[in-house]
């Protein structure tokens, strides 16, 4: 049966009928070839006092089935990051509940969290300050044995004066973590707070800092994530990298290409839109341990243009896009998000969203989609 309904289009309403098959349900092992992490958003308490500025409510139960949806399909899970609306919503006290609750039921070496300082107040602080927040956070890591990810921190960037500022704090935190680190950085389109991260607002320049630090601690830095938007730049840092510390892309506009890698190396992916298009990511990293380049490219193509407009400027506000999804396709039970960042997309942005996820595959039951886009609609006030 053909389904269809109406959506907004050019200020009014257009009729899309529905053309995507989705993508095949069913169990993976984790891929040979490369590392997956799934950057993993929170479900927001429905009743829960969710509002601007207020803690997070979280359902717990939704939140973490979602996670184990994650795993079944063969992907790690990377916990307590920006996608996890850090730094928008979720507190620290909400944080450390969640890492505690995720590594509980992760399987061995299956996660990877956010290690940052977002327990400081907004404001100056000293760098040994920025350190012991980093510290306390990195303790909660340790406590549960999860592999630290050392977020970019908007705290530290308005603390450091130089990039030795950045080394002196990193290398304190990489000295005193019992594993091998993944480190993160993460472009000012994800977060203005973070523009000149790493010491210069030239993206070379960072990356001979980011460079040198990594060299100086091989032993401790497991790899590091890049989310610039920039495949040629983070092609250039990848090729500098020792060969065995990993480049985890966090490339949400070039991840095809990027994880594909070329005739020197390949990046690893640490991605938010896996969460969206978490079956399609699966197949398609199956069918590149399978040697199957033609079916990798075939399932990512059509991904792409999806993975574009969810992060599409204000790209911050990504998070709506994935949360967004999870609802159409049944894995919470409203469209709701902690600190009221349901709101950061307009209804004309969501239903593009819609037609592109129809059109990569990724709406898992095209009826239930149609069907709670129409309940949106009707929120909205459309009668369509």
């Amino acid at each position: 049966m053909t389904l269809s309904l109406r959506l907004p289009a050019a200020g009014g309403l257009e009729t899309y009928q529905l053309i995507g098959t989705p993508v095949a349900q069913g169990t993976y092992e984790p891929a040979r070839s490369r590392l997956a992490f799934a950057a993993a958003h929170v479900v927001a308490d429905p009743l829960g006092d969710n509002a601007p500025g207020a803690p997070a409510v979280i359902d717990w139960e939704h939140t973490l089935e979602f996670r184990r949806h994650l795993w079944s399909l063969g992907l790690s899970v990377a916990e307590a990051m920006d996608t996890a609306q850090r730094g928008m919503g979720l507190d620290w006290a909400a944080t450390q509940e969640l890492i505690r609750r995720s590594s509980a039921e992760a399987p061995d070496g299956r996660i990877a969290v956010g290690v940052g300082t977002d327990q400081l107040a907004p404001g100056n602080h000293s760098l040994e300050t920025v350190i012991a927040a980093y510290e306390e956070q990195l303790a909660v890591a340790e406590e549960v044995g999860a592999q630290p990810i050392l977020m970019a921190s908007r705290a530290l960037c308005a603390a450091a004066s130089s990039p030795d500022d950045y080394r002196k704090v990193y290398d304190r935190l990489l000295a005193q973590s019992s594993r091998p680190v993944i480190l993160h950085w993460l472009g000012s389109m994800f977060d203005p707070a973070l523009t000149g991260y790493w010491g210069s607002e030239s993206l070379d320049t960072a990356a001979d800092v980011v460079v040198d630090l990594i060299a100086e601690n091989t032993a401790k830095v497991d790899g590091i994530k890049v989310s610039v938007l920039d495949a040629a730049k983070e092609v250039a840092l990848r090729n500098r990298l020792p060969i065995d510390v990993r480049l985890y892309t966090g490339d949400d506009f070039n991840y095809p290409e990027l994880i594909r890698g070329d005739d020197q190396r390949y990046s690893d992916a640490l991605l938010g839109i896996f969460a969206a298009i978490a079956p399609a990511a699966a197949a398609a990293l199956k069918a590149l341990d399978d040697g199957e380049l033609t079916r990798y490219e075939e399932i990512f193509a059509p991904t792409v243009p999806l993975a574009r407009h969810i992060f599409a400027a204000p790209t911050y506000y990504y998070k709506s896009g994935i949360a967004f999804l999870a609802w159409l396709n049944g894995h919470q039970p409203g469209f709701t998000m902690v600190g009221g960042l349901q709101t950061g997309r307009s209804l004309p942005h969501l239903a593009e969203t819609f037609r592109l996820a129809d059109q990569a595959g990724v709406l898992t039951d095209p009826s239930l989609a149609v069907s709670r886009f129409r309940q949106l609609l009707a929120v909205n006030g459309v009668d369509a």
